[in-house]
């Protein structure tokens, strides 16, 4: 049965052009289109969309507002569009934060040079999002994030998938830049879970290991910055070691989203720049556009910011950082791949685990798509599998220094 949509937009045209490419899909269904948020609310309790997608200014009623309200009486998956721009960033965080899932540029120029590619990722983000039974998060209440349907894999997404495994081109050092990951199909592969990984590990069955770690790595994709935003508002602000964040996010993004993490955060939280000095308590996230690297600096290290070229599958991309960290720290390194489409990471995961890093995923329940966390699982990379609202003890736990 096809899943079904709720267009929301004041433009006829927006309306008319995602409504057709939603509906060339023959998995997909637009069921309704609104000219603004309030009919989008009504239409929302009245048709039980799967999936809305949401402008964010429109007449009567804004987007941000009418998230609010679908997500508080009717929770419903919703992927929004914006501006690549300053105040536009600001407005898509402020959606995801009231309970938007993804969000993809407006213009479709600036989601793929390709048109097919634009067309087919929007589609593949419609049907990633369709697949999930929203719930309210227990600690961010204005969230949701999504119970998954029973053994259903989810299929790619927002990755292109490499042709020949990544371990075999990130081998480079960290001076100069990996080798170009090649471009090949929108439409990605799913894994088997593994079922030993997939079960999510309780904070009990979580010892602390005692190593004396150098950094701490994260890297998220689709659900990742109210995910980012839940586990690091719980550190205290003389955590022991520094943070590096790898998000999916567009250049004009990770300047306001650094801002706004920091500003909520105990942590310091900066977008990386070329040559910044890692220390510790302090976060740095990748910033869009660009590729990050760690390199070793003394006994801690410094990061290295290089240009993205078009050929990158991801930018910034996951599995580069993680493979700089793994030549630069060896395995003095705590890796978490938490949710996101596609399987960014699990190259670089395994990489750092055959230096003696330790890796964990977020569990499947807890994910906005279990796609990154799944990859590194369904592997046999990952230890543990932790729920969301438990990864930041976890981590705590695990970054204790005695």
């Amino acid at each position: 049965m096809a899943i079904k949509v709720l267009v929301v937009d004041d433009s006829s045209f927006f309306r008319r052009r995602v409504s057709e490419i939603v509906n060339q899909d023959p998995e997909l269904e637009v069921v309704a289109v609104a000219v603004n948020g309030k009919e989008a609310v009504d239409m929302a309790a009245k048709l039980k969309p799967q999936v809305i997608t949401m402008d964010i200014e429109m007449p009567v009623m804004d987007g941000i507002t009418a998230v609010r309200e679908i997500m508080a009486n009717n929770p419903t998956p919703i992927l929004m569009f914006s501006s690549l721009t300053h105040d536009g960033a600001k407005a898509t965080l402020d959606a995801l934060e009231a309970g938007a899932l993804d969000f993809l540029p407006k213009r479709f120029e600036d989601i793929a040079t390709n048109k097919d590619d634009a067309i087919l990722l929007l589609q593949q983000r419609i049907k990633a999002l369709g697949r999930r039974r929203m719930y309210r998060s227990s600690s961010l209440t204005s969230s949701a994030i999504n119970v998954p349907e029973p053994r259903r894999a989810v299929a790619a997404t927002d990755a292109l998938t490499p042709r020949r495994p990544l371990s075999s081109r990130l081998t480079s050092t960290a001076s100069t830049m990996p080798p170009v990951v090649a471009r090949s199909s929108l439409s990605g592969t799913s894994t088997e879970r593994s079922p030993a990984n997939s079960i999510t590990s309780s904070l009990s069955s979580i010892r602390a290991s005692g190593k004396q770690y150098k950094v701490l790595l994260i890297g998220t994709s689709t659900g990742g910055p109210v995910a980012l935003q839940k586990v690091l508002t719980a550190f205290p602000a003389n955590y022991p070691h520094p943070i590096v964040l790898i998000q999916h996010m567009p250049a004009a993004f990770t300047p306001a989203f650094a801002a706004r993490l920091n500003t909520l955060c105990k942590i310091d939280v900066k977008e990386a720049e070329n040559g910044d000095v890692m220390r510790p308590g302090c976060a740095y996230l990748a910033p869009g556009g660009m590729q990050l690297m760690i390199e070793r600096n003394g006994i801690t290290g410094r990061l290295k910011v290089i240009p993205g070229t078009p050929e990158m599958n991801y930018k910034p991309c996951v599995d580069i950082t993680f493979a700089s960290a793994s030549k630069a720290f060896n395995g003095d390194v705590l890796a978490v791949v938490l949710t996101g489409m596609g399987a960014d990471g699990r190259e670089g995961a395994r990489m750092l685990k055959s230096v003696g890093a330790t890796i964990w995923a977020q569990d499947e329940a807890s994910c906005v798509v279990y796609g990154m966390p799944q990859a590194v699982a369904s592997a046999g990379i990952s230890t543990h599998s932790i729920s969301l609202d438990n990864m930041a003890e976890a981590i705590l736990k695990e970054s204790s220094r005695g």
